[in-house]
């Protein structure tokens, strides 16, 4: 079995950045917002365009090509070349030859505000561009070559801020920083090729630990390992540990269900990242032990919450020390007690969303009618974190809560089965009105997570239901001959990745393997086909939204990884 090589990508679908950089070098600027320029965009405070970067020839800009690999991003045109690599998480090299660089302030207007304050350091020589928007410094230094101008030093109000290095037969190379306040003048200990091969090699270790069964089978295995290397971040503001952005585009926060899929891709090789992605929205969890919907560099949201998955996924996570499991088990029994605590009325089995966004499928059709409602999938996903604190319990040698969270799981089933199956599918119930209601969402079937929980001819019913849902690229998240499925309409017809990791395990657990796989390949060869983005078009297989998204990253790795084990097991079986 052969591994492909580096992989390939533009920058104008997958940001180039380094795992624990707060910044990366894209076109994309704003929420679908592409610029003609490459910039470099900050995802600190927000994301934020700081410097725009525009190849030159002759002392006008240059047409070129640009393209990226892991270690390096580079621009062409004719003989001149441009090239891009990251030293660590704040410092990136810009070495060019034949091109030359204008390296400019993304906005021209400096109020007392916001904007660009640009200046040569007296001390070191140095340029630096001081940015309201993120609070940091970006700091030029020439390491070969010269500055053939600079732009707007010192200048207030509106102006173009800063250097012009030229082209020509003789190389130059400069270093670009993002820090603080303050910081020793740069200086080089590595050249620019040393840079660039430990860069490779960086990205090729993480490659190497979370897909090492990749190969002809898994094209798209090594780019997906380097959307969620590039899109880690270091600790800062509210990220509190080694992260995993959902994107280094415009998604750049932490969702308190997308980082559930991230830590189990992460979890086979790279386990301790993998177990900072499942523990980072707890470092935030709240007094009433609710979790947060979001968290960014300098912003916690608790306005929503997300589905309660966390059980389902530390199941399929490592195993735990006892320390970890104690811990572990006390926050998420806190976060298990805000849903039956504050999220049930009184005198009901079953707790109720507040809101789509509360369900991770913010403008389902299941919510059509009445936002607060009780429905099958959050019952579905409290009965799996019950039987986890079961689980958990018993290896803490608390026999008493063991029991304890058995019967709590086994009355919340007994509630949905009893009170939400219709004789062919689920319906969701208005907490207000009392009347329930069916809709064509794949949300709907969720349930299926229950997996051999089901009794089988619910779980043969939600199966036939699935397959409907079923396109040449995957599960449509709402029926496409729905008077409601829009191609682009978010969670009312969009393939997503955690409906399909979750449907798919589900499925295969009841028994439905033979589903479970066509989910999983057709899953896998859109990936392959579309890339990483946000969601796809069920009906096209068009990448939509953000297209450098970690979880459908993560899903790719979870599904391949899952696949080639069971092709290895086939073939030792066989042998």
């Amino acid at each position: 079995m052969t591994v492909a090589a580096s992989p390939v990508f533009s920058p104008q679908q997958i940001p180039f950045s380094f795992r624990g950089s707060w910044f990366g070098f894209s076109p994309v600027i704003a929420e679908n917002s592409y610029a003609p320029d490459m910039h470099l965009v900050s995802h600190q405070t927000g994301m934020h365009p700081i410097l725009r970067l525009v190849p030159t020839l002759e002392g006008s800009r240059a047409e070129t090509t640009v393209i990226a690999e892991p270690h390096r991003l580079t621009w062409t045109s004719g003989s001149g070349r441009i090239d891009v690599a990251y030293e660590n998480g704040d410092t990136a090299r810009i070495r060019g030859q034949g091109l030359g660089l204008r390296l400019e302030a993304a906005e021209a207007v400096l109020t007392p505000f916001r904007g660009p304050y640009f200046f040569q350091d007296p001390g070191d020589g140095s340029w630096v561009f001081t940015v309201y928007q993120t609070g940091r410094r970006y700091r030029v230094t020439v390491l070969e070559g010269r500055v053939a101008e600079e732009l707007g030093a010192q200048a207030l109000g509106t102006a173009e801020r800063g250097v012009v290095i030229p082209g020509g037969q003789e190389p130059w190379e400069i270093a670009v920083e993002e820090y603080e306040t303050a910081r020793a003048p740069y200086r080089r200990t590595d050249g620019f090729e040393q840079v660039v091969s430990a860069a490779r090699s960086a990205y090729e270790a993480f490659r190497d630990a979370v897909a090492p069964w990749r190969g002809d089978r898994t094209p798209a295995a090594g780019l997906a390992a380097y959307v969620l290397w590039s899109a880690t971040v270091r600790p800062a503001g509210f990220v509190t540990r080694p992260a995993v952005l959902m994107s280094k585009h415009w998604m750049d926060k932490v969702w308190s269900w997308d980082h559930c899929f991230n830590a189990i891709a992460l979890a086979g090789g790279l386990p301790d990242l993998a177990w900072d992605q499942f523990r980072l929205v707890f470092d935030h969890q709240d007094a009433a032990g609710a979790l947060p919907d979001s968290i960014t560099h300098s912003e916690i949201l608790y306005n929503f919450v997300k589905p309660p998955i966390h059980g389902w996924a530390l199941r399929r996570l490592r195993p735990l020390h006892e320390s970890e499991a104690a811990e572990v088990y006390r926050l998420l029994e806190r976060w298990t007690m805000f849903w039956l605590a504050h999220r049930r009325v009184p005198g009901h089995e079953l707790a109720h969303y507040q809101h789509g966004n509360d369900s991770g499928w913010d403008n389902a059709t299941t919510f059509d009618h009445e936002r607060v409602v009780e429905t099958a999938d959050l019952a579905a996903f409290l009965v799996l974190q019950m039987r986890e604190l079961a689980r958990l319990a018993g290896e803490l040698a608390r026999p008493e809560d063991a029991v304890r969270w058995s019967g709590e799981a086994d009355r919340m089933r007994d509630a949905l089965l009893g009170q939400l199956w219709k004789g062919d599918r689920f319906v969701a119930r208005g907490v207000r009105s009392g009347t329930t209601r069916a809709s064509s969402s794949l949300l709907d079937l969720m349930p299926i997570v229950l997996g051999e929980e089901l009794p089988a001819p619910v779980g043969a019913a939600l199966a036939a239901r699935i397959e409907k849902h079923l396109t040449e690229y995957g599960l449509a998240t709402e029926l496409t001959t729905s008077e409601h499925y829009q191609e682009d309409g978010y969670w009312r017809g969009p393939i997503w990745a955690p409906a399909t990791v979750l449907i798919e395990d589900g499925l295969r657990r009841a028994g439905h393997t033979a589903l479970a796989d066509e989910i999983s390949a057709r899953f896998r060869a859109l990936c392959e086909r579309s890339g990483f983005a946000e969601n796809f078009g069920a009906r096209s297989g068009d990448g939509l939204r953000d297209r450098a998204y970690t979880w459908t990253a993560s899903a790719y790795l979870i599904l391949a990884a899952a696949h080639e084990r069971r092709e290895a097991a086939a073939v030792t079986a066989s042998a």
